[in-house]
């Protein structure tokens, strides 16, 4: 008798932008794997019914993107580590029958940066630009590797203060108007923020504030490089953009459904960049 398929899925709302498909899709075929990843589109008011049919329609997990992550922190039957920290569920899957919850968005930024910045968790403070849920993973990150000076940066301060009292020692919050002098000692400068997409093209920080040694990463990954990231590598700094924390955040996920741990490869990364190029 042949194998059953083995089921995963990405689900959001809309998801018809996602690239995930196009990942999993790559490592299935890579190494072999009768599975499949699909793409489901769940609004709101169906997203309890769906997680709760999730084995009945034979599926080992999937992926939860916008705006499922807390509704699914809260369905799931237990949690890790990072997604109790984080306050949110990207991934999910079945451990003997128990729905498992986890977060794999911090892995996914550190290992970016571990790949194109090696040493980046000891150039000093860092400051995280924006305060809404991307942040919490970047803070997570940072919190785990031993940063100990970290500084949320937003417009709405008590926004960055709900975070800073969330995480506590060590991570301190500011509105906008402090960045400048934030970034006269800061080793790494994080945008978690939607400025500098395609469509909403401005500077989030002047990075000529920042010390020679700085690291600047960008969690936006269309454009590959964002403004911040092309003044960044004009002035001479370390940058790395965010498609990498994409790929990485992955990982987990499919060696939960799929019994293998794939790698990110160059070929892998080259197979998205040319999915983000507009079609015309």
């Amino acid at each position: 008798m042949a194998e059953a398929t083995k089921r995963a899925f990405v689900t959001g709302h809309p998801i018809k932008h996602s690239r995930s498909p196009k990942i999993h899709g790559h490592w299935l075929a890579k190494h072999g794997i009768n599975g499949s990843y699909e793409a489901i589109d769940v609004a709101p008011r169906d997203f309890a019914e769906f997680i709760a049919t999730l084995q009945a329609n034979g599926f080992r997990g999937g992926n939860v993107t916008i705006p499922h992550k807390e509704a699914a922190f809260a369905l799931v039957h237990r949690r890790d580590q990072a997604a109790e920290e984080i306050g949110a569920v990207n991934t999910l899957w079945f451990e003997d029958g128990v729905l498992w919850g986890g977060n794999t968005d911090g892995h996914g930024f550190a290992a970016n940066l571990d790949d194109y910045a090696p040493g980046w968790a000891n150039t000093g403070p860092a400051v995280v630009l924006g305060a809404g849920g991307a942040s919490r993973a970047v803070i997570q990150a940072l919190k785990q590797r031993g940063v100990a000076d970290i500084r949320i940066v937003n417009r709405t301060l008590a926004r960055a203060q709900e975070l800073s009292n969330r995480f506590g020692a060590g991570v301190s919050a500011h509105g906008t108007a402090a960045t400048d002098e934030l970034l006269a000692d800061a080793g790494l400068l994080v945008n978690t923020t939607a400025l500098g997409m395609v469509g909403n093209e401005g500077l989030s920080a002047d990075p000529a504030l920042l010390p020679d040694h700085a690291v600047v990463t960008d969690l936006v990954y269309v454009p590959l490089e964002t403004p911040l990231l092309a003044a960044s590598r004009a002035r001479g700094l370390k940058t790395v953009d965010g498609l990498g924390m994409l790929l990485n955040q992955a990982v987990p996920g499919f060696e939960h459904w799929f019994g293998v741990r794939p790698q990110v490869t160059a070929e892998l990364r080259a197979l998205i960049v040319a999915d983000l190029v507009p079609k015309p």
